[in-house]
Order: C-alpha cells, then structure tokens, then sequence
C-alpha cells in the first residue's frame, strides 16, 4: 500500500481499515520516561464523536483503546508503542452495491484500478476517515511529550459552508468552548448556526464542508529542516494525509497574493531584551522555521462524498454508465470529526521536528533515572 509512515525520529506508522478487524498505530522513537497510560489516549479519542448524534454517522464504535507495548510501570519505555482499537460495529454489506460503481468524489476508482481490485472497498478502507483513528493515537502521545516542554496545540472549526468565525476570541475562551459543542467551535452561538445547516444538508440528502484552524503556542525559535523537511512543509505533508483535506494555508495563507509586501511583512521589535513580531502574517513560519510567534495553520475540508442523491457514476463490471445512490451510514459534515485529527497531525510533526531539532531528549528525566539505580551526579 506504499508509504504508511511519517516522521524520521518520532516515526508513526498506522494500520487498519475502515471494515477491517482493528485500527491503530505504532510510534517509534517516543523518549523513554514519559508518564503516559491508555487513559491518555482515551481522553483524544473520546474527542472524535460529537454528543449531537444527528450530524455525525450512525456508526458509534466506542473505540477504546488498548496500548500492546512501549509502556511499563506507567512510563514510556523507548520501545515501539503499539495501540489499536477494535472495529465492532460494521455493516459491511451495505458496500456489495459499490464494488464495481466507484463513488463520485471517493478514492474508490483510482484505488481500484492501483491494486487490481484486491483493495479493501468497505467503508472505503485503508482511505476512510476511519484511519484518523490511529492518528489520534501517535497525536495523544505526541501532545503529552509536548505538553512537557510547554507547547500547546489546539485545533477548531472556523467555519462550515459560508458560515465563518470572525470574532476574536481569547485563548481561554477557545479552550473552554472548543469541545462544549459538536461542531467543535470556539463561538456558542456560531456553532448553533452551523448545527442547523449541517441538519438542513442531511435533510436534503446532501453535505457540507467547512475549515479547521490549528494553532501551536510555545515553540522555540529555530525549529524545522529546511529545504526539503522545512516546519511548514512536513505540516503540510501530514494535513493532506487526513482524508477530505484539499488546502492548507499558514498565517494569511493565500490572502497574501493580494497584500503589498509593506501589509504582509512582519516588523520586529525590542520588548524586555527579547525579539518580538508586531504581527503574525506569516503564522509563525519562516524560511521553514519557526519564528517565534504562534503557528497558525487552516485546512479546508471538503463536503462528505458520499450522499443520497443520486449522482452518476460507472458499472466497471459492464463499462456502461449508471447512476448511484450512496447507502450506509455516513457524516453530514465530517469537519467536527477533523478537527481531533487536525490537531493530533500538527503535534505529532512538531515533536518530530523538535526532537531532530535537539529541543526534545531522546531520554527524559535523566537525574530522577540515575538517583533511582544510585547514581549520583559526581560518579
């Protein structure tokens, strides 16, 4: 299935299939002492499923998660930690009508005609967004290593369909409110609007779309490998692998291409005897690495593909043309579930970053390690 992993020294590598027996992920290059338990995860993964049960798919798997190596006594190891979760609840057999009638706007053609046909087709497969799942996992781990070293992520919804945020929230405000909604946005009352048009889509048997922002505070200066695994360009690379991702743009993003280079720049100054920016047009990226100010990076997400008008399509069994009605169960809007996803990507190239960069130790708490076999500093 080509390349599975990411990461050179955080390395995670994922498995699974939407229908298949289990999903998850192997993280290798986890620094050994990190208090972490399957309770870490679980809080991430629980994050997945809005309580608004109307705008998410029916599938409601409880995915509890089972760590299977790389912790002991309650700390990481150093060893590869494998975590997964069981699949229980799938309906496989609502996917026989599709195995020859590709899906407009899946993977499905494409995937069919790659692998000869022998590709996973239920529930999309290896290319569900069922797979975040495992993403979730690596991120879960990732946000407790960063969480050491005083940086944090945090991902929301900043608009579905033309419904946008516009208002300036403070930080507090936006960690209190991201998750008291199911469309995981910052702003109540926005989030109300976005609920009814999600339902309103649903109802008419279509779906919506919408865009996730994700910020990262506390990075030190100086992260990233430029050229070719420059801060924004793995961050990139990472996003576009959440499924239903079609853009990412840092600070103004595209806005840019319309500023004077006056508008776009980003003025230092002196406050404190520190190096300070006036503003954070670039969102935090430099040349590839990070400035010092918040990363601020957005991803579209595009409308779920799969709906119940119907849509013409191919039979690849008779090479004729047909028309499709997606049955199953799917997501109105799938941006509520990207938002976790979105966050975890950001957090699990950061420590991969920050760890290549010599910011994080291979090996944690080094003198608490040694006073507990009896070394002292002077031997």
């Amino acid at each position: 299935m080509g390349s599975n992993s990411i990461g050179k020294e955080f390395v995670v590598t994922c498995f699974g299939e939407s229908h298949g027996r289990c999903v998850g992920a192997v993280i290798d290059g986890c620094p050994a002492g990190l208090p972490f338990a399957e309770e870490d995860i679980q809080m991430e993964l629980d994050k997945r499923l809005p309580a608004n049960k109307e705008i998410v798919s029916a599938r409601r798997e409880k995915d509890v998660v089972e760590i299977l190596s790389g912790t002991f006594d309650g700390f990481t190891t150093g060893a590869p930690i494998c975590a997964l979760v069981w699949n229980r609840e799938v309906v496989s057999g609502d996917y026989d009508s599709i195995k020859y009638t590709p899906r407009p706007g899946h993977a499905d053609y494409p995937v069919t005609v790659k692998y000869l046909g022998f590709s996973d087709y239920r529930g999309g497969g290896r290319f569900s967004g069922r797979i975040t799942v495992a993403f979730i996992i690596a991120g879960a781990i990732a946000k407790k290593l960063l969480d050491v070293f005083n940086v944090e992520v945090l991902a929301y919804t900043t608009a579905v369909e033309d419904i946008e945020l516009e208002a300036n929230l403070s930080l507090s405000e936006v960690r209190e409110n991201i998750y008291a909604n199911s469309v995981r946005c910052p702003d109540p009352q926005l989030a109300k609007k976005m609920v009814e048009a999600i339902l309103k889509a649903k109802k008419e048997g279509d779906s919506l779309g919408g865009t996730v922002e994700c910020v990262a505070f506390g990075l030190p200066v100086g992260v990233g490998e430029p050229l070719f695994d420059s801060l924004d360009a793995e961050i990139g690379k990472a996003l576009f692998d959440v499924p239903a991702v079609k853009g990412v743009e840092f600070g103004v993003g595209f806005a840019a291409a319309k500023m004077k280079g006056s508008e776009n720049n980003d003025p230092y100054r002196i406050c404190n005897e520190e190096v300070e920016m006036l503003n954070n047009n670039a969102g935090g990226v430099l040349g590839g690495l990070s400035s010092g100010t918040p990363l601020v990076v957005r991803v579209a997400v595009k409308p779920t593909p799969s709906i119940s008008k119907e849509q013409q399509t191919v039979d690849l069994s008779k090479m004729e043309d047909t028309t499709i009605k997606v049955q199953g169960r799917h997501d109105p809007c799938v941006v509520p579930k990207a938002v976790p996803a979105v966050e975890a990507s950001v957090a699990i190239v950061l420590v991969d970053q920050l760890i290549r960069g010599g910011f994080i130790p291979k090996v944690l708490g080094v003198e608490a390690v040694g006073e507990y076999y009896g070394v002292k500093e002077e031997d």
